[in-house]
């Protein structure tokens, strides 16, 4: 019997966010999460009980459907879940598989590409930082600044593309001290929340 996750929502679109900004993206949302942001922008993910539970099987016979070459699975907190037997069938399939997650969980399944976005309200398991492919540092006022400098230095530094990303509120009065940090460490490069600016998903 195939595995029944948690699953929000789930959309085609294009990644508006880090390394793959501009890529097309099948994106599955699953329910749950327990790290808080009280800045978060998908609040209504965060219990896990609130919604619908869909059969991997399904899930990716969507992804499928829908004809993108990357399935990014997201939450909420999605490594709260077993994720071995959604991931290993997309990529039976012949879709990527990229995981946004803040790494506090054990990690299961099979990835292509894993953005860790570590959040200050738990922390982050230290052995996700060798697996990190991307880094995405989520800035709501100067002290996170210094507070990303020490994930940076804790990821291979020869292997993790380094991102600074304004809170969407706070990015008109965040952004010039962001431009100055990468100017200044010029490890880090600009993320910005394109589908946002945009108007899509």
């Amino acid at each position: 019997m195939s595995q029944l996750l948690p699953v929000m929502e789930q959309f085609y679109t294009i990644q508006g966010e880090g390394a793959f900004t501009g890529s097309p993206a099948w994106f599955i949302r699953l329910g749950g999460c327990d790290v808080g942001c009280f800045w978060c922008d998908v609040k209504d993910s965060w219990d896990a009980a609130a919604h619908p539970k869909i059969s991997v099987e399904d899930l990716v016979a969507d992804a499928v459907a829908s004809g993108s070459p990357i399935a990014v699975i997201t939450g909420g907190e999605p490594c709260m879940h077993n994720l071995t037997e959604l991931t290993k069938r997309l990529r039976e399939r012949g879709i990527r598989t990229h995981l946004e997650t803040s790494g506090v969980h054990p990690l299961t399944g099979e990835w292509d590409w894993i953005c860790l976005s570590p959040k200050k309200f738990k922390p982050v398991r230290v052995d996700f930082y060798p697996l990190a492919d991307e880094l995405k540092v989520i800035v709501y006022n100067r002290h996170d600044l210094e507070w990303a400098e020490g994930h940076r230095k804790a990821v291979d530094a020869k292997k993790t593309l380094c991102f600074l990303q304004p809170e969407w509120e706070e990015r008109e009065d965040n952004l010039p001290m962001i431009l100055n940090h990468i100017r200044e460490t010029p490890s880090w490069r600009l993320s910005l929340q394109t589908h946002k600016y945009i108007g899509i998903p």
